[in-house]
């Protein structure tokens, strides 16, 4: 007899509430082993590979790629018992055969999450108390789906499948004209109507395009809208000399240690936002509403903010204060690398104390960046251009960076912030400084 089990979408991340599907890696009537990944989704913060718990036959998938599903909400069922022998049948002179008794069973967490535990039925275990006398039919299995056609899974919105479903609309026939081939609302009520669906109808008089507002940019936006609403950000801004940096970092890419390390005007900022962190413990502090108390953190998760397809994250590296240049060289290039692949998990982004965002690789010269919820401040990198300066009383061309600091005042008051830029900028002006820190 077969035995179901229904698979819940897991929380991959403290207070994840939903998730998109992105990609199944299984179709019904496909054997999965335990652990086996059986599905990609994208969270708020990041694309996640699911594993599944169990071994056995799947039987249906709930949802589609590009649906939103809620954390707790069945997407897969799993035939876990395929084989099963079916009840024997009952003796002549014995009572009618009982329904066969199910017991509850929790699901085991995920590997690697902490997913929520779902309660699933099973089949009683051999040599069991029979239940009360009842028809044999009573236990009834669900029937497996058939598969999608040749494998196609037709992209559309849970409305525009409900309308689908209304109309009578198979909405494996329908080519959708939406960007990615998704289904609308138009399509359906045309093939309703007889009128034929074109393929990507575009109206030549339209100039502009709606993108739904989910993953990694809904979760920047709540997130940049809490912050500068919430902290009163101050920025202040200084322009450097680092010229003596670049020199010094022409003699690192020489150097037998530092061969095939790559060492960026990044890697140097990150090292300086360290050290001077430590001397302005302020700036690597944060504010706690909730217990009305300023938390002073003696250690550095410093977050790199990245841009990447989907849009921007901060991963972090965890202890930074602790580590050499040469190992926060080797940390940044894992990490942006890790980063653009779109593989960045959610633990890697959680549980910052102070951030740095590069926006000098666009060519830009300053921004005023928004302070990471749950950080006091930020440091925006500049480009480093050639520009003239006066050194010992001669204008001469010198590399030159413009740095700017966003930070939380209910936390960092003036002095402290100035204080802690002053120490960046006079780090990148002469890595030799470093020396006294």
């Amino acid at each position: 007899m077969p035995t179901y089990k229904q698979f819940p979408l897991a929380d991959t991340a403290e207070g994840l509430t939903e998730a998109d599907i992105l990609n199944w890696h299984v179709k019904p009537g496909d054997t999965v082993t335990v652990n086996q990944i059986v599905v990609e989704i994208e969270t708020a913060k990041a694309a996640v590979e699911l594993p599944i718990p169990w071994a056995g036959v799947v039987t249906e998938l709930h949802v589609e790629p590009g649906q939103t599903v809620e954390v707790g909400t069945p997407i897969l069922t799993i035939d876990v018992d395929p084989g099963g022998a079916a009840a024997p049948a009952p003796a002549p002179a014995a009572a009618p055969a009982a329904a066969a008794p199910v017991e509850e069973e929790e699901m085991k967490p995920l590997v690697g999450y902490g997913s929520k535990a779902v309660v699933t039925q099973r089949r009683a275990r051999k040599g069991a108390e029979p239940a009360a006398p009842a028809p044999a039919a009573a236990v009834v299995a669900p029937p497996a789906p058939a598969a999608p056609r040749g494998g196609y899974v037709p992209l559309a919105k849970p409305p525009v499948r409900k309308l689908a479903k209304d109309l009578g609309v198979d909405l494996h026939a329908l080519t959708g004209s939406a960007s990615g081939g998704v289904i609308t609302r138009d399509d359906v009520e045309r093939a309703a109507n007889g009128t034929p669906v074109v393929e990507s109808v575009v109206d030549s008089g339209a100039r502009e395009r709606r993108v739904p507002i989910k993953g990694v940019r809904k979760m920047t936006a709540a997130a940049m809208v809490q912050s500068a609403y919430t902290a009163p950000h101050v920025t202040e801004f200084l322009t450097i000399d680092v010229t003596p940096m670049m020199e010094f970092r022409e003699k690192l890419k020489k150097s037998r240690e530092f061969a095939g390390v790559k060492v960026t005007p990044l890697t140097f900022a990150a090292k300086a936002v360290c050290l001077a962190a430590k001397r302005t413990p302020d700036i690597n502090a944060v504010w706690d509403e909730a217990a009305q108390e300023i938390v002073y953190k003696d250690y550095v998760h410093l977050g790199i903010a990245a841009a990447t397809p989907r849009g921007l994250i901060v991963p972090k590296v965890r202890d930074a204060d602790s580590m050499s240049l040469k190992e926060l060289a080797e940390s940044l290039t894992k990490l942006t690398d890790v980063a653009r692949e779109g593989k960045t998990s959610p633990a890697d982004m959680a549980n910052g104390t102070i951030t740095i965002t590069n926006v000098g690789v666009f060519g830009v010269d300053t921004g005023t960046p928004i302070i990471n919820p749950g950080e006091s401040a930020i440091l925006c990198l500049g480009a480093i251009k050639d520009q003239p300066w006066v050194v010992d009383g001669e204008i001469k061309v010198r590399k030159v960076l413009q740095l700017s600091l966003s930070f939380d005042h209910r936390v960092v008051d003036g002095q402290q912030g100035s204080e802690f830029l002053a120490d960046v900028g006079a780090l990148l002006a002469d890595p030799a400084m470093a020396m006294t820190y």
